[in-house]
């Protein structure tokens, strides 16, 4: 997709002077009976050097009136927006509106003014200069979802015994629209420290100030990481605006003193949901066959779907001449070509290969299931015909967020593996310097390097010595994300700051299973789904979705109760940190 910026027209240059700007606005005065804003330091300033001059070219709708633009600025708001707007508004004598070039006035009576700017929420009704989102978080081990605007209110005036910290920024704008807080302000690299040290506490940091060792609480529901979100809903935003006649000029004027326009520019996001494993045979299969082929992907799917890239790790080769086989301990897998419209329904953009299933049905089974994503114009990586096709990178683009993503097989049989000219899954240990390399090659020429690995099976969700020391290696090679894909269980999470040697990612040991039918043990069903918001070219924050296999095929949402108890073992389970 096409990255868009926001862009602002800028202003010629001409030779209009301050004193010529005194002689008009002395006799504008006069007229209009208005009172200028510091009126003797406007008129008897001294000369300064050419202002900016706003012409046609910055485009505008609007029907000004003859006469002067006049603007006030509100009461409330905030010195650091304040005073960068009043000078910039002192130093510009005139402008070009549709009715032809009038005088620009500030005045320091609002009510007398044609135009104000003011603060606080945004407003459809009004042109926007500049908005600010803030998200309310707790450490990323926190089991708790959602906070109420009613308990953050009182937390912020000292009537609610757990404690709200806040950084600089969230407390010097928040404070003109919410009244004076008891609240803490510590500084934006303390605010995990903090949490972490005060059981139950909650903070407010700058959207774009996030990292991954943060969970974000949705505010009644209301989601600040949802690109689909509705501004007017959500509590935490603040907004200067111009209202008024002229408003739409002079937003696109003041907007230079105060850009960017927004810390949350939807266009600049993207989310990013990563999946375990998908096997659609067996019990899923037959499930399948007597419900549809749409079964599995029924409940969960828009949620999927709704991701800007949503993955899929498929461990087995899709053939149009698969049979179902649901014997008990069957190991030899395949999907019929038709359950493809399943991943179609769950928006699968990309598919990764790692799998040590790939070549169950023989090399010439991958050659016609490695044919099948060809035809249905799906990227896949991680096998391949060849290596060097196996083990190499896919890249990615959205919304100006770039991305490589490597899929790895660590495990065994030696028959799943790719060779020189046979097909199959690229087998780490054979090319591990290769691939390290690799990847800190692209880690310098992508934003975002994210690794996958098919690693050795464990049923338990903590993960092993050795897989604690691999992903991390890969980490330090770049990586930004490395998940397990192997795990039938769900493991343990590792979420890294901006300030963590690497900057912001996150490790997932394993996310257990998607569409597989292991109904066998409670922890075989749980299943987790990561949802990374990436934003400018980072990671920004990763939530934990959970779903509960039922009927060998189809997952749904976990209950409030099971979301507690899945979010609990592998908080439980996390490594200790290097």
């Amino acid at each position: 997709m096409l990255f868009s910026t926001i862009t602002s027209a800028r202003p010629r240059v001409t030779g209009k002077s301050a004193p010529i700007f005194g002689r008009f606005l002395v006799v504008l005065v006069a007229l209009c009976g208005c009172t200028p804003l510091i009126q003797s330091t406007i008129t008897l300033r001294p000369p300064v050097p050419p202002v900016p001059y706003f012409s046609t070219s910055l485009p505008t709708t609007e029907q000004v009136e003859d006469g002067p633009v006049t603007v006030a600025l509100a009461a409330n708001l905030p010195d650091l927006y304040a005073k960068p707007l009043l000078n910039l508004l002192l130093q510009i004598p005139f402008v070009m509106t549709s009715s032809g070039e009038q005088p620009l006035i500030v005045l320091d009576q609002p009510d007398l003014a044609r135009a104000q700017i003011t603060y606080g929420r945004l407003d459809e009704q009004a042109a926007p200069i500049i908005e600010r989102y803030y998200a309310v978080v707790a450490p990323f081990a926190t089991v708790q979802d959602d906070v109420s605007l009613n308990e953050l209110q009182q937390r912020w005036q000292g009537f609610n015994s757990t404690p709200l910290f806040l950084t600089p920024e969230a407390a010097s704008l928040l404070q003109p629209l919410w009244g004076s807080t008891t609240s803490q302000v510590v500084a934006d690299g303390e605010l995990i420290a903090t949490l972490e040290a005060n059981s139950d506490a909650l903070g407010i940091v700058a959207f774009d100030r996030l990292d991954p060792r943060f969970k974000v609480l949705t505010i009644d529901g209301v989601n600040v990481l949802d690109k689909n979100l509705n501004p007017t809903t959500y509590p935490l935003v603040v907004a200067v605006n111009a209202r008024g006649m002229g408003a739409t000029l002079l937003a696109t004027i003041l907007h230079p003193a105060l850009a960017p326009l927004t810390n949350r520019d939807t266009h600049r996001l993207t989310s990013l949901i990563m999946t375990g494993v998908t096997a659609m045979s067996r019990g899923t299969a037959a499930a399948m066959e007597r419900n549809g082929v749409l079964y599995p992907a029924q409940i969960i799917s828009a949620t999927l779907a709704a991701a800007d890239i949503t993955h899929i790790s498929n461990e087995i080769p899709f053939l149009d001449d698969c049979v179902v086989n649901n014997t008990v301990n069957n190991l030899v897998l395949c999907s019929h070509t038709s359950y493809w419209e399943t991943l179609q329904a769950v928006g699968t953009d990309i598919v990764g290969l790692s799998g040590n299933h790939v070549n169950d049905f023989g090399r010439e089974g991958a050659r016609r299931s490695l044919q099948f994503y060809q035809e249905q114009k799906i990227p896949i990586y991680g096998s391949g015909l060849t290596i060097e096709e196996a083990c190499a990178p896919l890249q990615w683009e959205h919304n100006g967020n770039t991305l490589a993503f490597f899929a790895v097989l660590a495990f065994g049989p030696e028959g799943a593996w790719v060779t020189e000219s046979e097909p199959g899954a690229c087998y780490y240990y054979d090319r591990k310097e290769e691939i390290l390399a690799a990847v800190r090659e692209a880690a310098q020429t992508v934003d975002i390097v994210v690794v996958e690995l098919q690693y050795v099976e464990t049923y338990f969700p903590y993960p092993t010595g050795e897989q604690v020391i691999e992903f991390r290696e890969l980490r330090e090679a770049g990586a930004k994300l490395v998940t397990g894909v192997q795990s039938h269980v769900p493991q343990a999470m590792e979420p890294y700051g901006a300030n963590d040697v690497g900057g912001r990612g996150m490790i997932s040991y394993g996310l257990g299973n998607l569409f597989f039918d292991q109904m066998w043990s409670w922890e075989t069903r749980t299943e987790l789904y990561a949802r990374h918001t990436i934003y400018e070219g980072e990671i920004i924050s990763t939530e934990i979705l959970t779903g509960v296999l039922e009927d060998f095929a189809q997952p749904r949402w976990a209950t409030a109760e099971e979301r507690a108890e899945i979010l609990t073992r592998i908080y439980t389970a996390a490594p200790p940190r290097p």
